[in-house]
């Protein structure tokens, strides 16, 4: 299988240098983080752009790329964009709960994500692109089953946005961390070639990319 078109889009010294970094995954718990706080897990196609949502949100402390899914322990990049592993790119949100709900993070989620897309995101195909809910807990569950059916009664139009229980979530590489942040030129570019904001708006309107809850 081909190389996502994110990673065929960074210039080639970058790309290389990005193979040779050695993987720095490890295991994370996705119900509650060290110090209590607690944890939310999404897959929305590209994990650089889901992180920069969530990173403005009053409550939210912290944002993490990383994989879930699969049954590959401490999985790499290569790994991951090469296919079968069964895991998704996505995205750990750390966050105080009497700051910012559940619910209002998958409101956030929604509007970032192309919900009819199935096994892909905007240009990124294969399932390691597919869209997903990670819960753990019931009431997470719970939550996220009633925003689905939310969006199924609005667009009337089957949604392909999976819902499943969390299991380990492996950090990606620390170049992948705060990518939007460390290199905005790349991001900006992969972003518009990847025509993300404009299936957004198409889908989403007004709405896209979600509310600012500050």
């Amino acid at each position: 299988m081909m190389l996502s078109t994110r990673f065929r889009l960074l210039p080639l010294a970058a790309a290389i240098a990005a193979g040779m970094v050695a993987s720095t995954a490890h295991a994370a718990e996705t119900t509650t983080a060290a110090d209590g706080a607690s944890t939310a897990v999404f897959a929305g196609g590209c994990f650089w752009c889901m992180e920069p949502p969530y990173d403005d949100q009053a409550g939210v402390t912290a944002t993490t790329s990383g994989y879930i899914g699969g049954e590959l322990k401490n999985p790499s990049y290569e790994e991951i964009s090469g296919g079968g592993t069964g895991h998704a790119e996505a995205v750990k949100v750390t966050y105080n709960a009497d700051e910012i709900g559940y619910a209002k993070l998958l409101e956030i989620f929604w509007r970032n994500i192309d919900p009819f897309a199935e096994d892909r995101q905007f240009c990124d195909s294969g399932a390691e692109y597919r869209s997903a809910i990670f819960y753990s807990s019931e009431r997470q569950r719970e939550l996220a089953e009633a925003s689905k059916a939310e969006m199924q009664e609005r667009f009337d139009q089957e949604i392909a946005t999976q819902i499943v229980p969390a299991s380990t979530f492996w950090d990606a590489e620390d170049y992948h961390q705060n990518y939007a942040e460390k290199n905005p030129l790349r991001y900006k570019f992969y972003r518009f070639g990847c025509g993300r904001d404009d299936r957004l708006e198409e889908v989403w309107g007004d709405e896209a990319g979600g509310p600012t809850f500050n």
